[in-house]
């Protein structure tokens, strides 16, 4: 297949173009490089696919209409992964109007031209903070989602509902990803993992808050790549779901739409989490325990069940390997994980 992935030069979309390109795919990739973490981190990912031949690479921002749709004119997808996105919780409180721009106007221009060259699949991104306030655990599809806590878990719900709007209008099958918390090697600077070791290596100490409390589905990147990959294959067929009853909030009688949670069924404390790290490190961490910040949640746990009935997802790295592996590339990569001065 010829498959776009937005967001190629991100933590997940470089590792899912990778596997696609592995799988004998022709992958087409886009990403605006923004400033919002190191940029010599995004290039270095993308230098880990330029040298496929079956790979293709395009500096576009999503906002920009034109760029997209001749983008998209040039590569016509059969299939898209769509995971482009302004990243970060707490960030959308200084800058607002960057998530509108690329997490609400870049989806419609994305959703669009899959209108226009009908794709067989739009696979999108969207996040487990969409459960914003909810206490019931574990998280599952049918849960209500009106509460969101943050304009970036906002943003994320107004793509699941203009996703379920073009599928209905259009017959674009489209299928949303709840992902919870990723991790792993090539992650994120802004991430807790990430974040933790340079300030461990540096003598300096991490900040804790909910004073240590949370509890988090942490899921290793290559289980996340492998559940993209396989609900990608499968694009939702209104004829079954007119034939079922619907699941309320993820599944739809008048439109190829459905929703997955996908993560680690198993929520681990993040004292555990620390523990693994300061493990593979060597080193003990400085624990500094602050309140709850405004915006974050508690604590999350995924029910993967749906995503496992629909294609067998079940992940297979548990937190002591997933740390060790992410310590061991942090360490061969010292111009991304030099301790902060």
């Amino acid at each position: 297949m010829k498959v776009l992935v937005t967001g190629s030069a991100g933590f997940i979309g470089c590792e899912v173009a990778l596997r696609l390109l592995a799988d004998g795919h022709e992958v087409f990739g886009l990403d605006n490089l923004n400033p919002y973490y190191d940029i010599a981190l995004k290039k270095a990912r993308i230098a880990r696919l330029t040298p496929h031949v079956n790979y293709q690479h395009a500096h576009i921002e999503l906002a920009d209409r034109v760029q997209v749709d001749q983008f998209f004119e040039h590569c016509q997808p059969d299939r898209v992964v769509h995971l482009a996105a302004q990243a970060g919780v707490r960030y959308a409180a200084e800058n607002p109007h960057i998530y509108v721009s690329s997490n609400i106007v870049g989806f419609l221009h994305v959703i669009e031209n899959c209108r226009r060259f009908k794709v067989a699949h739009l696979v999108y991104a969207s996040t487990s903070s969409v459960y914003g306030a909810n206490q019931t655990m574990p998280f599952t599809e049918q849960q209500p989602c009106e509460h969101p806590l943050t304009l970036y878990a906002a943003s994320k719900k107004a793509n699941e509902l203009m996703a379920h709007a073009y599928s209905h209008l259009f017959q674009i099958p489209s299928t949303g990803l709840r992902f919870f918390t990723v991790y792993g090697p090539w992650g994120r600077p802004d991430m807790a993992l990430f974040k933790f070791a340079k300030a461990i290596l540096s003598d300096q100490p991490i900040e804790l808050y909910n004073y240590g409390q949370h509890r988090r589905s942490f899921t290793y990147i290559s289980d996340i790549v492998e559940g993209i990959v396989r609900i990608l294959a499968q694009p939702p067929n209104i004829v079954l779901t007119q034939l079922s009853e619907p699941v309320p909030g993820c599944d739809s009688n008048v439109a190829p739409h459905k929703i997955f949670n996908i993560g680690n069924a198993e929520s681990v404390p993040l004292f555990d989490y620390v523990d693994q790290l300061e493990l593979a490190l060597g080193r003990k961490a400085k624990r500094v325990l602050l309140p709850l910040q405004a915006g974050d949640v508690r604590a999350s746990e995924a029910s993967v069940d749906r995503l496992f009935d629909a294609v067998g997802y079940q992940p297979q790295v548990n937190i002591a390997t997933g740390v060790a592996c992410f310590v061991e590339w942090f360490k061969a990569h010292p111009q991304f994980s030099a301790p902060e001065v």
